[in-house]
């Protein structure tokens, strides 16, 4: 086990010189930091070009009560796509990043948009934060869940599930870290990145990033409040350090540091959505201390 800072952020500086530009393809919330608001605030603030689309549009997080759902028309939503994949632009984009989905169509469209990209530039980064559900169970319709499980996640290189998702897309039942691990092995992606796996401190929260080579914990203190939009923080984060060339353990440990600070500013302000707009610092340079272990695959 180590205890470490992410370091020096003159390094990350100056790698993000010439980056290329990411697609982000994720809900949007007028009120709030979840979904594409969280993902683009991000990437945006540590310097990448982003292409925002939403999947759906809301006045606010479902979790804070009833409201309009506005989603795309498929065929619009469709033309759209069609419209990204044509665009002599698309040299340009190094990376795609999709969340919540409005329809379980929007999963084949979103697999051509990959297609393209990847035909431009073939080591293109997909990740997929595949947003189903929680521990209370699926939140999206079973047809949207089995559209990312069939569609998207066989194409992407990344994923980021909560536990729960993790279990559901697997097939796995989860009760350890070397289920995660299992799970993550039979799930297909290279590199999954469980964000509620099983901490190894008291009173603490868990990452849990599994790769070909390596399967690393990182902790930080858990919080009693519930704050919407740490995942997608999370997947925006791990995708930006990723394509920054940092390691496995570099890269999570720069981002649960980041996740753990923003949540305990939003924490003590006693705000409901993430307070990003004031914690631009710890995109950029966290500073907060991270629990790191290197766990062996008993499996």
């Amino acid at each position: 086990m180590s205890v470490s800072r992410p370091g020096n952020s003159s390094s990350v500086m100056q790698q993000s010189k010439g980056k290329k530009a990411v697609i982000v393809i994720s809900s949007h919330v007028v009120r709030g930091s979840v979904g594409n608001r969280a993902a683009v605030f991000a990437l945006e603030a540590l310097g990448y070009p982003v292409w925002a689309l939403q999947t759906v549009t809301l006045p606010w997080h479902p979790g804070h009560g009833p409201s309009t759902r506005m989603v795309p028309e498929v065929a619009q939503f469709d033309a759209i796509i069609e419209d990204l994949c044509k665009a002599p632009w698309l040299p340009e984009v190094g990376a795609v990043l999709t969340g919540y989905l409005g329809d379980p169509s929007q999963a084949n469209s979103i697999a051509k948009l990959i297609h393209a990209v990847k035909a431009q530039t073939p080591d293109a980064l997909y990740i997929c934060d595949p947003v189903i559900g929680d521990l209370g169970g699926l939140y999206v319709p079973e047809t949207t869940a089995n559209a990312i499980k069939d569609v998207l996640l066989p194409l992407s290189d990344i994923t980021t599930p909560n536990q729960y998702e993790l279990s559901w897309l697997s097939g796995h039942e989860i009760q350890s870290n070397q289920d995660i691990i299992n799970a993550s092995k039979a799930l297909g992606p290279k590199t999954v990145l469980t964000t509620s796996a099983f901490a190894m401190m008291r009173n603490s929260m868990a990452n849990l990033l599994h790769s070909e080579n390596s399967n690393i914990l990182s902790e930080h203190r858990l919080f009693n409040s519930v704050i919407n939009g740490a995942g997608d923080l999370t997947a925006a984060l791990l995708l930006a350090r990723t394509l920054l060339g940092f390691d496995h353990e570099k890269s999570l440990q720069w981002v649960t540091s980041s996740v753990f600070e923003i949540l305990g500013h939003t924490n003590r302000l006693g705000h409901n959505e993430l307070v990003l707009e004031q914690d631009i610092s710890s995109l950029v340079k966290p500073q907060a201390m991270v629990q790191m272990r290197t766990l062996h695959d008993k499996g």
